[in-house]
């Protein structure tokens, strides 16, 4: 029998180290993000831009003739809106034409499409409907198929991966009523019980859990003879008894997908079924997600293009003061922003994905970098587009429908990509996880130096390797190829992109030299500096968003695709990143952070609760903020709806 599973009590330090644990310690492939937040720019990672071969681009493009083909006669957005619910029968469509298995190896039935070729994919399906996006996504970015195919036996390849390419869908359960992204306090446990271990626990947002057929689902297994314990993954058979859907979710956007609260009482899990050693289950999540995350700016760019679309006919057809609105300034500006800032998140999400499949780099920052700037600026460019269609950017396109004009959904769009900044690591954990590994060089170093709990033998080695290191590095950041006025010139084609890069390789010296100011001035101190931290992988962000940008204006030219335009939005892209790179770098040093923290200890103190006068709350009176996850048998129905 197993245990009652109690909430661990974590201090802050046992959470980072338990974070600190779960990272990829070593860098064995060059990272062109980690050499960029060092001051090096090495524009040959990335050009010439990778390609895919021309077997995986047929194959690709001969599936997303059949997807679009599906999605034009078969996929009601509207209907799904409405309803909140992908109908069966789309579902089951996907199925039969193997969208399910669009990342698994045709030996397992799937369709072994390229990591670009799935984004694509995924662009596409979730153009017609966000909620067929994510239902997808989760399934095969972050569900069973993904952590099998990196940490997999032969024998669970071979047992789930079938079922998984056409038959079953899959959903990832790491996050709980009290757990978010401080995994450190898991509360569920697996309990070893001779060939088996015993699952109890209860985890929240499940997303595709409501229908799915296969579940990862992190536990933590206690420490005891024989058994290392730590957080661990399983497969998981959601027909299992004592498994419960206990609730499915609703949310402000992203109507249609399945996500809920699922309840694990007594439930027996196979020891076959472990992915991975006893502990590893946090390294399998994070490894899973440095590819996984790529499936969210593929829905951004398909938003972007979507929201570029309606503002170009919106901005023909309505009239102002004599001419057509986009030739007012103020909207103008507007449009140039989605265009060019929709080019780049092309840009941006192509290139992390062919470097994803070509295996040649390590993209773990490059990763977190397209999710954390995809998901922000999508979610600008379609509060833009709102504003753009002023009243009507408001108004359901069911309204508009009804009383004669074009559904068009721009208030649907701006709740469904809201999300984006919130789920697979927030916006403000993204920000942290980059700043860890953007600074990694330094800590390798002088890590032992800043750290209170250090020897003071520990410190003055450290100490040492510090100076050997910074001796050889400082000076590389005084000068560059940048200030050379010819340089990078293979980017003059009648407009001019080589001073764009000449730029991204000075800021980035410029930037690791702030890195390095800011590590001397706080040391320790440096990790609770979320504001400084934030802005400097902003910079960050926007450094390699030019740099893509610029590389696939090129690349697009040398194929004869668009080139002349491509370059013209490449080059509007990167003036309107370099104002907002020079007002981060302004912030870096002069802001009010330390002003925001004296204000937010008076309002947690109560000093400013006079301000709250003058309301009523219209949320529920005496509900609790965390629903109890108390472990044990459900009291409630299950709401599990499995697709056949």
């Amino acid at each position: 029998m197993s245990a009652a599973p109690t909430k661990p009590t974590v201090s802050e330090r046992e959470a980072r180290e338990v974070a600190e644990a779960a990272r990829q310690q070593e860098w064995r492939k060059p990272s062109f993000a980690k050499e960029l937040f060092l001051g090096r720019f090495r524009l040959d990672l990335i050009h010439p831009h990778p390609m895919p071969t021309d077997e995986a681009a047929q194959r690709g493009e001969e599936f997303l003739a059949k997807l679009r083909d599906f999605i034009e006669s078969k996929v009601d957005g509207a209907l799904i809106e409405r309803e909140s619910r992908i109908p069966d029968e789309v579902i089951n469509g996907l199925k039969e034409l193997g969208a399910l298995g669009m990342k698994i190896d045709t030996k397992y039935g799937g369709l072994g499409l390229t990591q670009v070729y799935y984004n694509k994919a995924l662009t596409l399906a979730g153009s017609a409907s966000p909620a067929i996006g994510v239902l997808l996504s989760a399934h095969q970015s972050i569900g069973v198929p993904q952590p099998l195919k990196l940490f997999g036996t032969p024998e669970q390849k071979e047992l789930f991966l079938p079922r998984c390419a056409r038959t079953d869908i899959s959903a990832f359960l790491l996050t709980e009523p009290d757990v978010g992204s401080d995994p450190a306090r898991l509360a569920t446990t697996a309990v070893p019980d001779g060939d088996d271990y015993i699952l109890d626990g209860v985890k929240l947002w499940t997303t595709n859990g409501v229908v799915a057929d296969l579940l990862v689902v992190m536990a933590r297994v206690p420490k005891s003879e024989g058994h290392k314990g730590g957080i661990t993954a399983f497969v998981v058979e959601t027909n299992s008894p004592g498994i419960t859907v206990e609730n499915r979710n609703a949310f402000m956007g992203l109507r249609g997908i399945e996500n809920g609260v699922t309840r694990f009482h007594q439930v027996r899990v196979p020891a076959a079924n472990r992915i991975g050693p006893e502990g590893a289950g946090l390294k399998i999540a994070l490894t899973t997600l440095n590819t996984g995350r790529l499936s969210l700016p593929a829905s951004c760019v398909a938003a972007g293009k979507w929201c570029l679309k309606i503002a170009r006919e919106w901005s023909a057809a309505r009239e102002q003061w004599g001419k057509p609105i986009a030739h007012h300034e103020a909207v103008g500006s507007k449009i140039s922003f989605i265009a060019a800032t929709t080019f780049a998140l092309e840009a941006v999400t192509d290139l992390a994905s062919q470097m994803a499949d070509e295996d040649r780099n390590d993209i773990r920052i490059e990763g977190a970098l397209a999710k954390l700037y995809a998901s922000e600026m999508a979610w600008t460019i379609a509060d833009e587009l709102v504003q753009i269609r002023g009243g009507r950017g408001f108004e359901t396109a069911e309204s508009l429908r009804a009383r004669g004009e074009r559904g068009v959904p721009a208030e649907q769009v701006l709740r469904d990509l809201r999300i984006n900044r919130i789920f697979e690591g927030s916006t403000e954990i993204m920000h942290l996880l980059i700043a860890r590994e953007a600074v990694d060089a330094h800590l390798s170093v002088a890590g032992d130096l800043i750290d209170p709990g250090k020897s003071l033998q520990d410190k003055a080695k450290a100490g040492a390797n510090a100076g050997v290191f910074y001796a050889k590095w400082l000076p590389k950041l005084v000068a560059g190829q940048g200030q050379l006025p010819y340089t990078y010139g293979e980017f003059k084609r009648g407009v001019d992109l080589s001073p764009h890069l000449r730029y991204v390789e000075r800021t980035s010296r410029k930037l690791a030299r702030s890195t390095f100011y800011g590590m001397s001035r706080w040391q320790g101190r440096m990790e609770t500096k979320q504001g400084f931290l934030g802005r400097v992988v902003d910079i960050g962000a926007e450094l390699f968003a030019m740099s893509a940008t610029c590389v696939r204006a090129e690349h697009l030219r040398a194929r004869g695709e668009h080139g002349r335009e491509a370059y013209q939005l490449a080059d509007a892209f990167c003036r309107q990143s370099r104002l907002r790179i020079e007002e981060l770098f302004g912030r870096l040093w002069s802001n009010t952070d330390d002003l925001d923290r004296k204000v937010v200890k008076g309002v947690m103190s109560g000093t400013y609760e006079w301000l709250e006068s003058g309301i009523v709350d219209p949320s529920d009176d005496g509900g609790v903020w965390i629903a109890d996850a108390t472990p044990g048998p459900s009291a409630r129905e299950n709401v599990h709806r499995p697709i056949r």
